[in-house]
């Protein structure tokens, strides 16, 4: 689902148990040193932004920053709020599945209403 999207970059939700979200440069790159360095610095900007929401909002175990891009091979990350009981916690939400995840979240939407506004602010 796209969240926001402008002429350099689209926020997606990625749909899972857990709280993800993924950055994608409008442009297709390869590899991030391809990416000009104005997009670069939007992108580590987002990430901030989006980690410092997700700790504050949900206060998650921890917060996974990810850049992989050998399946689609363009540049995205990936932001994901972990939990212990999450369903795959310690491992990465690639790998196997650990449990049947048993977190009560707040509502997603209500994060992103809160965090939105931020994003939408620095693009200014």
């Amino acid at each position: 689902m796209i969240l926001l999207e402008n002429d350099t970059i689209r926020i997606e939700k990625h749909e899972s148990d857990i709280p993800w979200l993924k950055i994608f440069t409008q442009t297709k790159y390869k590899e991030m040193s391809e990416v000009p360095f104005e997009i670069q610095t939007i992108i580590y900007k987002l990430l901030n932004i989006i980690e410092l929401e997700m700790i504050k909002f949900y206060k998650p175990t921890k917060i996974n920053i990810a850049s992989f891009g050998n399946y689609l091979p363009e540049v995205h990350w990936h932001i994901m709020a972990r939990f212990e009981l999450d369903s795959h916690f310690p491992e990465p939400m690639w790998g196997i599945k650990q449990r049947d995840g048993d977190i009560n979240l707040p509502s997603f939407e209500l994060f992103w209403q809160n965090t939105l506004p931020l994003i939408t602010a620095y693009e200014q």
